[in-house]
């Protein structure tokens, strides 16, 4: 969850006992573990109340899209290096596939062609 491995919770820890001291240590590990359950009661309370409010909608929804987890920016690097590149082709057969409806397709850049620059924009 926080990603502490054993090192780094013992020295937590240690400074913990250092700060607080051993004497009000056991009171703060007390109030620490009762917001912890206040907190996890809150948000079983406002679960139920998104689930009255939604009806049946709410089990439709799909919960592991809203994971943040999932938003790994390694991973879609990777998943986007891995893409295929778009041909001019492929660009071309969707912009046909878009109809004309969708205005004026992008200009596609051809790689044979020197890159095209503005001198009074540099």
């Amino acid at each position: 969850m926080f990603d502490i491995n054993g090192y780094e919770f013992i020295v937590l820890l240690l400074v913990a006992v250092v700060v607080l001291g051993p004497e009000r240590l056991p009171e703060y590990a007390a109030k620490l573990g009762r917001l912890v359950r206040q907190l996890r009661v809150m948000a079983d309370g406002a679960k139920a109340q998104l689930k009255d409010q939604m009806g049946p909608e709410f089990d439709d929804l799909n919960w592991r899209q809203y994971d943040p987890r999932q938003y790994d920016p390694r991973r879609i690097v990777r998943e986007a290096l891995m893409d295929p590149v778009p041909t001019a082709a492929a660009a071309a057969t969707a912009a046909t596939d878009l109809g004309a409806a969708a205005g004026p397709s992008p200009a596609v850049h051809d790689p044979v062609k020197p890159t095209p620059w503005d001198p009074d924009a540099t």
